[in-house]
């Protein structure tokens, strides 16, 4: 085999070696920065779901029975947890459905609802500022209706559509089946901020 030959025109010059040198580190950087920012992204993304899904499960509202209050494509952030007030937003289980509705009454509490469809709890008249009219709605329960124990009284803010514990098809809710207290709205954006 010969050997090559070397000579001074062929040699690369130092601007040469640095530029080379230079671009070597640049591509190890690259890599280095990219496999940084993809494995923080990695993890970024399971922290937020396991957040989605284990503390604030976030859902979309099908439906009008929860109108003026929520409208149909409305994203919602829940919060998980069991003390539940009477007025808070909560989202429960039905089947294999995700269902939103106003906590109207608690375990033990005395539910009675008028022909005008005026809602009282232990004998006194709600105040209920979120809605836009009164109607008994799908009732067939007798009224008036004692809350079971560890079961809360749900009623949708549509009174006249909404088939919520009046109905024995949905009947009270379970702590079992809740799956959070509805706190804040995040689209539409118009509308971003916390519920009540």
């Amino acid at each position: 085999m010969k050997r090559a030959e070397y000579t001074p025109d062929r040699l690369p010059t130092v601007e040469q070696l640095q530029a080379e040198l230079g671009r070597v580190k640049y591509k190890k950087r690259y890599k280095r920065v990219l496999r940084s920012t993809v494995f923080t992204l990695v993890v970024v993304a399971a922290v937020a779901v396991l957040v989605a899904t284990i503390w604030m499960p976030v859902l979309q509202i099908y439906g009008a029975s929860m109108t003026p209050t929520l409208s149909e494509g409305d994203i919602v952030v829940s919060l998980k947890g069991s003390d539940f007030e009477q007025g808070d937003l909560v989202a429960f289980y039905l089947g294999n459905k995700i269902l939103v509705k106003r906590c109207i009454a608690g375990p033990g509490q005395w539910v009675d609802i008028d022909a005008d469809g005026n809602v009282y709890v232990d004998g006194v008249l709600l105040d209920e500022p979120y809605l836009q009219e009164k109607a008994l709605g799908d009732a067939n329960i007798t009224f008036p209706y004692q809350v079971p124990d560890n079961r809360y009284f749900c009623m949708g803010d549509h009174r006249a559509t909404s088939v919520d514990s009046r109905n024995t098809n949905v009947g009270c809710v379970s702590e079992e089946q809740i799956v959070g207290k509805i706190v804040f709205r995040v689209w539409p954006l118009t509308e971003l901020g916390v519920l009540e």
